[in-house]
């Protein structure tokens, strides 16, 4: 009998293990469904969000890091507080453990020493991190890398690639590297998620082509606003120095922006300096979803159109924390741009920051949802300006500068819709349209004239607001004149220094009917 009992035992014992081991698989499997269906809910969420332009995260540093939200549509005008960010979940990764792939140009076989032409070795690891999805491209500190006109390009590459600069990447100064020209020199195209970040150095040498401009470069039309106190007036033809005519002028005539984006969603670029583009230091084309901050931007204030920062139609911008000195537009706005908001920027030398300019050559331009507040500027040729050409169509619409401190600031508040910078320019009836222009609490010295609007006999500026405005002069070299406005209509909130008594208050009487085609 006990030999029967044990062997019913045993029998009972294993029948509880094989039921109990059956009930754990279940389980397991259960909760691994639940897990993948969290999971991919989430990376669903992720990606609707990527597509609509809302959001995305990208990776800090080359270990990882921590996630950083994008920044969210900035706010309309008048909106007063800060923009509020919405964090999005993580972004799924590819199959690579959860961990990000590492792509080093030295690996690649870059030497980093400043004379060999590294071009091919960036092109490799660029080639390498494409198929890998939130990989890093790393350019590691303590090296020089030379490196030739290059293009990162999509749209086949995965989305969240990392491009970490920490050494210094410098151009050719040959003119055999360019060819016949080029409109840049390091370009991202076609991407999602593409961040930019390091504490790096992008070194565009672009003296070799400041010593070639000739005497038919464009030069910015406000500078027959300046009088030097010991000129003629009416033979101030130009203020730019006439080059030397020994210069071989061996490098093409047309000069490349320093870093483009084309195409491409989601961009971020932080952290980097970016110095002696022989053009635009960097520039974003047909773009949605751009956030730059925490950057240097610097080259000599007589390096003529070298732009710190470029937006031409692309919207959902943010720009802050910068300091950008230059020979151009700290940042310059061209047409198909829209919410966009900056703030928190030192900007000095250059020639402040600039809406346009707009319809040149006869073409259609829309601007609107402009913001920008909180702007320090010193010793720049204009404050904030908005500059279009005769004979354009389109508006400008929405715009707030709010919160601008200046100091020695020749021209601090401009409209300009008579702006060309040819030698002569036509008079024309059409204009693009401009409307809804708050100024704000704009305080400092200038050292020209305060401000300075002239807009079109055709179609006047109208919803011109003017709070808090308080210009001083400062006597240096130049000839100083009082506030000018032609045909501009809106209205003063509080007094001004000096008075703006120009401005006319309300409406225009007779306002020319906008066509179909001036509408945007």
């Amino acid at each position: 009998m006990s030999g029967f009992a044990l062997k019913t035992l045993t029998f009972f014992l294993l029948i509880c293990f094989l039921v109990w081991s059956s009930s754990f698989e279940l389980c397991n499997a259960r909760r691994g469904r639940h897990w993948r269906q969290r999971k991919d809910a989430s990376a669903s969420l992720y990606k609707k969000k990527v597509n609509g332009h809302l959001s995305s995260s990208h990776h800090h540093g080359i270990h990882g890091g921590t996630t950083k939200p994008k920044p969210p549509s900035p706010p309309h005008k008048g909106h007063t507080g800060p923009p509020k960010v919405v964090t999005p979940p993580p972004p799924t990764k590819g199959d690579n453990g959860g961990h990000s792939a590492f792509f080093n140009v030295l690996d690649f076989g870059a030497k980093g020493d400043g004379s060999t032409d590294d071009t091919k070795a960036f092109e490799d690891a660029w080639a390498a991190a494409c198929k890998v999805e939130a990989s890093t491209v790393v350019v590691p500190s303590g090296f020089v890398f030379l490196v030739g006109p290059i293009s990162f390009s999509g749209p086949y590459c995965q989305q969240n690639i990392v491009f970490q600069l920490q050494g210094k990447i410098i151009a050719p100064t040959s003119f055999k590297a360019w060819g016949s020209g080029l409109y840049q020199w390091l370009l991202f195209t076609k991407l999602k998620g593409i961040t930019v970040q390091g504490g790096g150095i992008i070194d565009g040498r672009g003296s070799v082509w400041w010593k070639d401009d000739s005497l038919d470069v464009p030069s910015d039309d406000e500078t027959r606003l300046i009088v030097p106190i010991d000129q003629d007036p009416v033979r101030n033809s130009s203020q730019f120095p006439i080059s030397n005519g020994e210069i071989s002028g061996k490098m093409p005539s047309l000069k490349p922006t320093a870093l483009r984006f084309y195409g491409s969603f989601d961009v971020t670029v932080t952290g980097i300096t970016m110095q002696n583009s022989p053009q635009c230091h960097l520039k974003f084309d047909n773009c949605v979803g751009v956030e730059v901050y925490d950057m240097n931007i610097s080259s000599p204030g007589d390096s003529l159109n070298t732009d710190g920062i470029h937006l031409q139609n692309s919207k959902d911008v943010l720009i802050h924390s910068n300091n950008v000195a230059c020979g151009d537009d700290c940042v310059s706005i061209q047409t198909g741009c829209s919410n966009v908001y900056i703030h928190n920027i030192n900007c000095g030398p250059g020639h402040g920051i600039s809406i346009g300019g707009l319809g040149r050559d006869n073409t259609k331009a829309c601007v609107s949802n402009i913001t920008v507040r909180d702007i320090m500027l010193h010793n720049t040729m204009t404050g904030v300006r908005i500059k279009t050409w005769q004979g354009g169509s389109g508006s400008v619409q929405g715009v707030l500068f709010s919160n601008i401190q200046v100091s020695e600031v020749q021209l601090p508040i401009v409209i300009d819709q008579f702006y060309c910078d040819k030698s002569t320019c036509n008079n024309q009836t059409s204009a693009v349209a401009l409307s809804g222009i708050t100024y704000e609490r704009i305080r400092g010295t200038y050292t020209v004239k305060p401000v300075h609007f002239a807009c079109s006999d055709s179609l006047p500026c109208t919803d011109v607001t003017l709070t808090a405005i308080e210009l001083n002069p400062l006597q240096e070299k130049y000839h100083l004149y009082e506030p000018f406005c032609w045909q501009t209509f809106g209205e003063l909130s509080t007094p001004t220094v000096p008075p703006i008594s120009c401005l006319q208050i309300g409406k225009p009487s007779s306002n020319r009917i906008q066509s179909d085609h001036d509408y945007c």
